[in-house]
């Protein structure tokens, strides 16, 4: 079976995330979608709120899993028999951050890196640009999926 991981805060999880992850389902068996649990990263949803966000927009796709992991993800990797990890770049600044990570993931447990160019559309998408702009009251109906938007919309009200 042919495995891979898609990791990520996913804080919300956007149109560009979701792009990458149909993408992948498409190659591969099984597309595990990791939500990394990163102590020093500030985060407006719960690591339980955002597993079942993905899970729920992921639905519709039978081969992807929701999983979260805390530490290094190649262990993650190794512990679930996972021999690649699907990365999006969105700029040449993400293949600058992403290509030293793939270098140490396959120095450390001989884990490869993919990388997937985003869709054009997506090319400038980050949660945290949307979740400012939906701080503003600014309209993010092209960013998220429906059910994300009224999750983030609810959030940010009671902030």
């Amino acid at each position: 079976m042919k495995r891979v991981v898609c990791p990520g805060s996913f804080d919300p999880i956007t149109f560009g995330h979701l792009d990458i992850i149909k993408r992948a389902s498409e190659l591969f068996d099984e597309v595990v979608i990791a939500v990394l649990v990163n102590q020093t990263k500030k985060t407006l949803f719960t690591v339980e709120e955002r597993l079942a966000m993905i899970a729920e927009v992921t639905a519709e796709y039978p081969n992807v899993r929701v999983d979260s992991w805390s530490g290094l993800l190649v262990d993650y990797c190794e512990r679930h028999d996972v021999k690649a990890i699907v990365k999006g770049l969105r700029a040449v600044t993400d293949f600058d951050y992403e290509l030293q990570m793939s270098q140490i993931n396959l120095q450390l447990k001989g884990i490869e890196t993919l990388f997937m160019s985003t869709a054009p559309a997506h090319s400038f998408l980050s949660s945290s640009l949307v979740k400012e702009i939906a701080t503003f009251g600014g309209d993010i109906s092209a960013y998220l999926p429906a059910p994300i938007i009224e999750k983030l919309t609810a959030r940010l009200a009671a902030r």
